[in-house]
């Protein structure tokens, strides 16, 4: 696939991908999943009213975009500490201490791989396609990645380089990790705000909103790099 440049030039053929984690290779399941799942973990028998389970699936289900109300410069992304917090400062008033502490002890265990994740990424590999992982984020995703059966030739963390999407150096730490230029790469992502702020170092970018189901559409994906 030869995809021409806004000055009509052919553009370089992608030898790398970036991709982002959450929203893109993985979702975050199911409220009512994580909502059970931390009930059991606080093993205090915590029983809720349908009403107020409702309101907390409703205040989970959208969760981090909350968190940027609360966090609208997204520190929660530069540290693990930072990251709990503006977790537990989001829920704040919604839920109770434990139950909320519990949530967020849960809350990697409900992070599953899109069934198409895995099988993009080992399909890039075979075509000689580097790939990264390029992730706002608090917290170390590579255990999920392992779990989950991702594997990807970088890892680039806002918690780790000190930058977070849209800022271009998060971006060029992932570009330096793969040793490629920003012409023969593409930028994976479901976010306008954060993922494209690739395009400023002139990263071809390909937006994935958020879906629900099994897979996430990411075949597309190889459609452009053939």
């Amino acid at each position: 696939m030869d995809p021409l440049g806004d000055d009509g030039a052919v553009s370089q053929p992608i030898r790398a991908v970036l991709l982002d984690f959450h929203a893109t290779l993985v979702d975050q399941g199911e409220a009512d999943e994580w909502l059970d799942a931390a009930i059991a973990h606080a093993g205090s028998g915590i029983e809720l009213e349908p009403v107020e389970r409702a309101a907390i699936l409703g205040r989970l289900d959208d969760i981090w975009i909350h968190a940027r109300d609360f966090d609208p410069h997204s520190t929660r992304d530069h540290s693990a500490q930072n990251h709990h917090a503006v977790f537990a400062g989001t829920m704040e008033g919604h839920v109770a201490v434990e139950l909320r502490d519990a949530l967020y002890e849960v809350m990697l265990t409900m992070w599953r791989a899109y069934d198409d994740s895995a099988p993009l990424l080992d399909a890039l590999r075979e075509r000689g396609v580097r790939t990264a992982v390029l992730s706002n984020v608090g917290v170390d995703i590579r255990p999920v990645m392992e779990r989950e059966g991702l594997r990807a030739d970088a890892v680039v963390l806002s918690c780790e380089v000190g930058a977070v999407k849209p800022e271009p150096e998060i971006f060029q730490a992932a570009l330096d990790a793969l040793e490629v230029s920003a012409e023969e790469t593409l930028m994976v992502g479901d976010s306008w705000k954060d993922d494209s702020g690739a395009v400023a170092l002139g990263i071809r970018t390909l937006l994935l909103p958020r879906t629900r189901g099994a897979t996430h559409g990411l075949d597309l994906v190889l459609r452009l790099v053939e």
